[in-house]
């Protein structure tokens, strides 16, 4: 489930920003606002749910 505040991953491999991760800042009408932060830049974009994956951000790490 896709919510403000998860962290995603875009899966459209025709979109510019496919496999880039980012921050969801809001969820309406099917479509979600991500945040992409990269060095100097930011810029929030707007994707339908089904070009976004959730990241499980503690996947991968041994405690």
């Amino acid at each position: 489930m896709i919510l403000p505040g998860s962290i995603v991953r875009v899966i459209n491999p025709e979109d510019t920003y496919y496999k880039f991760e980012g921050l969801v800042q809001r969820v309406s009408d099917g479509k979600a606002g991500v945040l992409f932060e990269g060095g100097n830049w930011d810029k929030i974009m707007t994707f339908q749910l089904a070009e976004l994956e959730a990241i499980d951000p503690t996947a991968g790490k041994k405690g």
